[in-house]
């Protein structure tokens, strides 16, 4: 048995064992389903600067802009459709007695592929917040009919209910993330730089109260000689093997 099989072995036998299970998502397992990632080689952040496009002063300086690059996103993720590493995840939170999963993307995948028990620390592509009343609504329409969108209660301009840079996550999001990490058995991250925070630390947090951390991802991370155990691979062939049973994905 070679190395990457004994680990999967290892995590298998971990996550059979754990009635507490977290799962940590970032870009990578989204990469899978052919959308950009932001810092890879074909990152969305090669052809524009964030700070022109994803900040508060961009928008309100030009909010017609902002929502224009927004909609082109939105019609590539919209294409989109979850991998097997998604179904897989929602397979395991169906499976699992305490199943919280966090992500980092913005792109609703998760939901699509069956996951219900969701924190979403950036945000969500597909839902418009008003910025006077503050009402969340989704809309995924693509293309919008109007650019900036209204807000149907009180006709101001809306926003992509998403975390801008310079920006700050809500406390009851961080607060809910941390206390599903607390109460965990097994932590997985999946798909991740490790290098933007806070999801960078959350693997260490749930490290140091003593929780076994699986990481998957492409390459090695900062953290991966912190974890129990680092798979290196593609999310949606590795996932659907960290189970007893064979299934089969459309």
């Amino acid at each position: 048995m070679d190395e990457l099989a004994e680990k999967i072995a290892d995590a298998r036998d971990r996550l059979a064992g754990a009635a507490s299970i977290i799962v940590l998502t970032g870009a990578g397992i989204s990469a899978e389903s052919g959308i950009p990632t932001f810092r890879g080689q074909e990152g969305l952040w090669q052809s524009f600067r964030p700070e022109e496009l994803a900040t508060p002063d961009a928008f309100w300086n030009d909010p017609k802009l902002v929502w224009e690059w927004y909609e082109w996103r939105r019609n590539i993720v919209k294409q989109a459709k979850p991998n097997p590493g998604h179904y897989a995840l929602a397979e395991l939170e169906a499976e699992t007695h305490n199943f919280t999963l966090i992500t980092q993307n913005i792109d609703g995948l998760h939901q699509i592929s069956g996951n219900r028990n969701i924190v979403e620390i950036h945000g969500n592509l597909w839902q418009v917040r008003c910025t006077k009343c503050g009402d969340i609504v989704e809309n995924h329409d693509v293309p919008m009919a109007e650019l900036p969108p209204r807000c149907q209660k009180c006709g101001e301009i809306g926003r992509p209910n998403v975390v801008w840079f310079n920006e700050v996550i809500p406390m009851d999001v961080i607060d809910r993330s941390l206390k599903a990490i607390e109460e965990c058995d097994v932590m997985l991250i999946i798909g991740t730089s490790g290098i933007v925070e806070p999801a960078a630390s959350m693997g260490l947090v749930a490290k140091q109260t003593g929780k076994c951390v699986i990481e998957i991802n492409l390459e090695m991370t900062p953290s991966s000689p912190l974890y129990d155990l680092t798979l290196l691979g593609k999310s949606g062939e590795i996932l659907p093997l960290l189970y007893t049973t064979e299934r089969t994905y459309s």
